[in-house]
């Protein structure tokens, strides 16, 4: 059966502080937009869980099947519900991977959903979400498939209704290493947390721009060629947006990109 993978936008993105955990406390607003992984995914008899043909994206087809996240929640979905049965599943990429739009955690929360039904689970929502958050703290939003703000790891989610507006996406083609990142001296880690009744009716900031900016030129020349269309980073990068109003108003910012950035037009989903 085929399966359509959405990618997110983060439209701010705080860091609030850190957790005894290792990881940090984060606030985001997640805008599910049309720009689609498509995942061929098939349940199997043999118990094995496998990648058939290898992926069309030339880095996943580098991955061992045990790093890929697809794989790994099958494996994980597979362990935890104890079913003897297996999968076979193939990613036709279009997100950009590493480009901070989540097709990765979006690939893999289409997989434990899908087979979640496949296999006959009936897990409820909640308890795939859970599971999700092992394999990525972007897995949940995915799960649950709804645009939402979302705070500690991001896997405190209350659903919100966004306006229809178009998105101009940009990737550079760099990619970000996002645990470099999180660990910069320089990030902001103290951002004052806000409630949902007081979020910022501009879209706020990303905390982690001024650090992508100073680290990575690619991603800066994105951001000052956008900043008339109020340029913004989704998580931690690479990837750029822009918000409009209409389609046609995104495709005339979108003819001027210099040719070596790859440019996605797609309207935010409504869910």
């Amino acid at each position: 059966m085929k399966y359509r993978a959405p990618a997110k936008l983060n439209l701010f993105l705080h860091v609030t502080g850190r957790r005894t955990d290792g990881f940090h406390d984060l606030q985001t607003v997640f805008q599910l937009v049309a720009l689609y992984d498509t995942l061929d995914i098939e349940a199997t008899h043999d118990g094995q869980i496998t990648r058939e043909p290898a992926p069309s994206d030339p880095l996943l087809a580098q991955l061992r099947d045990a790093d890929d996240l697809t794989v790994r929640a099958a494996r994980l979905l597979q362990q935890q519900s104890g079913t003897q049965l297996g999968a076979r599943i193939h990613v036709q990429k279009r997100i950009p991977a590493g480009g901070g739009l989540g097709g990765g955690s979006s690939d893999a929360a289409c997989v434990l959903t899908a087979l979640n039904d496949q296999w006959g689970l009936h897990w409820p929502v909640q308890r795939l979400a859970s599971l999700g958050l092992a394999l990525g703290s972007d897995v949940p939003v995915f799960v649950h498939g709804h645009n939402a703000f979302a705070s500690g790891r991001g896997e405190d989610l209350t659903p919100l209704v966004l306006p229809p507006r178009w998105f101009l996406i940009v990737n550079p083609g760099v990619a970000i290493a996002t645990r470099e990142l999180f660990a910069a001296p320089e990030l902001t880690r103290d951002t004052p947390a806000l409630t949902i009744r007081a979020l910022p009716a501009d879209g706020g900031r990303n905390d982690f721009e001024l650090v992508v900016r100073a680290r990575y030129p690619q991603v800066a020349a994105v951001l000052d060629h956008l900043a008339p269309w109020g340029a913004r980073l989704t998580g931690t990068g690479a990837s750029v947006f822009s918000i409009f109003a209409t389609q046609a108003a995104a495709e005339e910012v979108a003819a001027d990109l210099p040719r070596h950035w790859q440019g996605y037009i797609a309207p935010g989903l409504q869910c």
